[in-house]
């Protein structure tokens, strides 16, 4: 049995293929669970995570994306540091980011993401997903084999993105190779050994401030125009800065996660036939399967919070000043709210209960664009093969399979999948 307390989860790569035996042995011994390396409460209980990221008034998303690293230049000290968060904020990463904001200022601009993600916008951006996705497997089946996270699942989702944007076709390969170069500039989010950049997103922002004053002074019937000029809940127009990066934070955000979570659900359908068959015959069954893949191999691992203000999760006194990460990855599988959480179950009648997309004021606003490009990827995959494989040449025969995962404490995902097909 593995020490699991010797082993650092954030600056070692020993739990990055499989992190979950480690979150069980920390619920185990306490669903609010102080890791010995850099002073951080994991929490793996799923009530317990639901509390915080609802109490806004007691824990900061300052953090969100950072957790210790840098963490804030000053001491914590008290039992109430909201003023000192308030002061320093400004000089954490991604601290121009929604993920990071906390009411009253994230909810004006959670309120533009909301504009720009309406059930109109998004209808009409899921048609045009069937035919990204036609477009990119025309070329992607030939040979009968393929790489899909880069060759199919990435640009699927840039191409998505974009046109939810309403970014002009002519610049779209260009950022897509700017995420690329951005990410890696960055360091990656919550790289194991590299540092996140202070404004990681910062590469996307000249374009998007381009786009945003020429909607402004000539509007068009066009989406970014209506990002332009969407209004505070107020009434009062945002900064061209603020649009900005709202708009930028959508494009990074909602392409990354997505890559990841369809990863996972192709390996789970390349690697179960059974489940595979299902799938293809009765199609209604995709949306639990999505729910289910989106539980048991959350895209994100974990979110953080800087405690602003003395208080008890689950029993446990967390002292003001305290970081602690909220483990989705462990909560989705907390025994106590989701039954033989190890087993994957695509009918699981609580499956969305899990917070593979946050909760509370900061759930993922891009969660249903995520599903929907789920669901037509994994549709229009079934509906152009008659069989998809795991390449034994890439990964190993059934039994000892070799699979590569993002070498960081945030994400959770395939580097890469290779498939066969049977067309």
């Amino acid at each position: 049995m593995k020490d699991f307390e010797a082993l650092d989860f954030f600056r070692g790569d020993e739990l990055v293929d499989d992190p979950y035996p480690y979150f069980e042995a920390l619920r185990q011994k306490c669903p609010v669970q102080r890791e010995p390396h850099h002073d951080v409460v994991m929490i793996t209980g799923y009530d317990e995570a639901v509390q915080i990221y609802n109490d806004v008034d007691s824990f900061s998303a300052c953090v969100s994306v950072t957790g210790p690293f840098p963490g804030l230049p000053v001491p914590l000290e008290g039992d109430d540091i909201s003023e000192v968060i308030e002061e320093h904020r400004d000089k954490l990463p991604f601290s121009d980011q929604l993920p990071t904001m906390d009411p009253p200022l994230h909810t004006a601009h959670r309120g533009l993401t909301m504009r720009l993600i309406t059930p109109r916008r998004l209808k009409q951006n899921e048609e045009m997903m069937w035919q990204f996705a036609d477009r990119l497997l025309e070329t992607f089946l030939d040979g009968g084999e393929g790489e899909i996270i880069n060759g199919f699942a990435n640009p699927f989702t840039v191409l998505v993105v974009a046109d939810l944007l309403g970014m002009p076709e002519e610049d779209r390969d260009e950022f897509a190779e700017s995420i690329r170069r951005g990410t890696q500039a960055g360091g990656g989010i919550g790289g194991t050994e590299k540092e996140l950049a202070h404004s990681p997103l910062e590469f996307l922002y000249d374009r998007f401030t381009t786009y945003i004053q020429d909607r402004r002074r000539e509007p068009r019937d066009d989406v970014l125009t209506g990002l332009a000029t969407a209004s505070f809940p107020d009434g009062s127009m945002p900064e061209v800065g603020d649009v900005v990066r709202v708009a930028a934070n959508v494009f990074a955000a909602g392409q990354e996660t997505t890559v990841r979570l369809l990863g996972s659900a192709f390996k789970l359908i390349g690697e179960d036939a059974g489940l595979q068959e299902r799938l293809r015959t009765e199609r209604d069954r995709i949306p639990g399967f999505i729910e289910e893949t989106l539980r048991t191999e959350s895209p994100i691992k974990g979110d953080f919070r800087l405690a602003r203000k003395t208080t008890t999760v689950g029993g446990v006194k967390i002292k003001a000043g305290t970081t602690v990460m909220l483990l989705n990855g462990a909560a989705n599988r907390d025994p106590r709210h989701f039954e033989n959480p190890a087993d994957f179950v695509t009918a699981r009648e609580n499956a969305r209960h899990h917070i593979a997309f946050g909760r509370g004021p900061h759930t993922c606003p891009g969660a249903p664009l995520a599903r929907a490009e789920a669901r037509v990827a994994i549709e229009r995959l079934l509906d152009r093969t008659k069989d998809i494989r795991i390449s034994e040449q890439a990964h190993g025969p059934a039994g000892a399979r070799r699979y590569r995962y993002l070498p960081t404490y945030i994400l959770r995902g395939l580097t890469h999948l290779n498939l066969e097909f049977t067309l």
